[in-house]
């Protein structure tokens, strides 16, 4: 019978912080399997989210499921828990109390005592749990945004990849020393554009000599275009990181809920002298900064 098919939800990542090995996919997978065992549900397919946040649904194994269902491979998908399916309280509460109801789909939270199908207790916490989980994500968001403010203010890089000319020290992941691939190109580009030539012209003669973009070192993809262009050159000559002077936080995510950035006013950069080696001298920063400033004032 499909109304007794059942799926199971696993998931779990980093805002699910002090759950522990109690909330581990093993862990939810061995718990709802002996779930299903006790009150005879079949289970049809196990999905896996596993590194992925509960404030987006845009999760390809969710997202997967909930077709699976809609197609009736299924009637009932089963969590350990309520935050488990999400921690949005919107989203989570629109579909468990719209998109699964609607479409004939019975949605049971085990530990939460939730079970669409029933008449509970655990139902009228629906509202109030989706809340909970939501705050509970934000303010593990918060903290993990206070705790790596904290290492940009102290002058320590906290980015996953080093800016193009240099890279993490092995002994210290936040301190950036060259990189001798490419340390040369930087120091390059600002002594030919302060001698007069355009970003477009740079961009042009690096990618003449085949000199690798900052993407191509990241990742030496044969397929990545290794062409040069100004903006690549611009974001360069605009980064006083150059000049030993630890520079973050050009981009700021707009809220906990979403992975869409936003691009910083200069003074809300994080910026902090004197933190590593330079790549060039302070006078030819200040000479390239100038000149960039007497452009845009040509515009």
């Amino acid at each position: 019978m499909k109304g007794n098919k059942a799926a199971l939800y696993l998931r779990l990542s980093r805002d699910d912080g002090a759950g522990g090995e109690s909330d581990s996919i093993l862990s939810q997978k061995l718990f709802l399997t002996d779930y299903c065992r006790k009150y005879g549900f079949e289970i049809a397919e196990i999905y896996i989210d596993d590194g992925y946040t509960g404030t987006n649904f845009e999760r390809p194994e969710f997202k997967r499921m909930v077709n699976d269902a809609l197609k009736g491979n299924f009637k009932v998908i089963l969590t350990k828990d309520m935050s488990r399916l999400g921690r949005d309280y919107i989203a989570t509460g629109e579909y468990i109390e719209r998109f699964f109801p609607v479409n004939g789909i019975r949605y049971i939270a085990v530990n939460d005592g939730i079970d669409t199908e029933r008449d509970g207790y655990g139902n009228d916490m629906i509202p109030f749990r989706a809340v909970f989980n939501d705050l509970y994500a934000k303010d593990i968001s918060r903290k993990v945004r206070t705790a790596l403010d904290s290492k940009r203010a102290a002058g320590k890089f906290i980015g996953s990849s080093a800016p193009y000319g240099y890279k993490k020290s092995e002994e210290d992941k936040n301190l950036l020393i060259p990189d001798e691939r490419c340390a040369g190109v930087v120091r390059r580009i600002f002594l030919e554009f302060v001698s007069g030539k355009s970003m477009l012209a740079i961009a042009c003669g690096l990618t003449a000599d085949g000199i690798k973009t900052p993407s191509r070192m990241k990742s030496d993809n044969r397929q990545k275009s290794n062409k040069w262009n100004s903006v690549m050159i611009k974001r360069i000559l605009a980064n006083p990181t150059y000049k030993g002077d630890l520079t973050q936080g050009f981009v700021t995510k707009i809220n906990y809920k979403t992975d869409k950035r936003r691009k910083c006013r200069p003074e809300q950069y994080y910026k902090v002298c004197g933190t590593h080696a330079p790549l060039v001298e302070s006078e030819l920063f200040l000479k390239a900064e100038k000149r960039m400033k007497k452009l845009r004032l040509s515009d």
